[in-house]
């Protein structure tokens, strides 16, 4: 059921996403082609502030603060793997795989390359502090939205 929490999750996970997209973007090799990246990102960040932070909101600041951080890293794990999988598809279309089980375990060491990639301190931190204020956002929206 559509409330004011999980609009606001939806939103500061969306934004958050693009954030951490834009600052990823520079660290990948020279003529990535990156297409939908930032717009696949938004979408799932809004999708996991919806699903995952929206219902679990008005249960205090310290479980707003764990709730961010269960948002982000709901969406660090599906972004990862969502990249993953297209990126392995990209490379199955030049058939790059032997067959479907080489291709299944692309996916996973894809993602983790991609999750190497991201452990830089800036990226950690702006995951960190998006949480943490998007945890507080969703809170401060359920309680003043009912």
């Amino acid at each position: 059921m559509p409330d004011a929490a999980r609009l606001v999750a939806a939103l500061s996970l969306g934004l958050i996403a693009f954030v951490i997209s834009r600052q990823i973007m520079p660290l990948m090799p020279e003529g990535t082609d990156f297409g939908w990246f930032v717009w696949v990102n938004v979408a799932i960040g809004a999708t996991c502030g919806w699903v995952v932070m929206g219902k679990r909101a008005g249960q205090g600041a310290a479980a707003a603060i764990n709730n961010g951080l269960t948002g982000v890293a709901a969406l660090i794990f599906w972004g990862l793997l969502v990249q993953g999988t297209h990126e392995m598809m990209r490379l199955a279309l030049r058939s790059r795989y032997d067959g479907p089980s080489e291709a299944v375990g692309a996916i996973f060491r894809i993602a983790l390359d991609y999750g190497r990639i991201m452990l830089v301190p800036g990226i950690v931190a702006s995951c960190l502090i998006g949480a943490v204020l998007a945890g507080l956002a969703t809170e401060h929206a359920r309680r003043r939205w009912r």
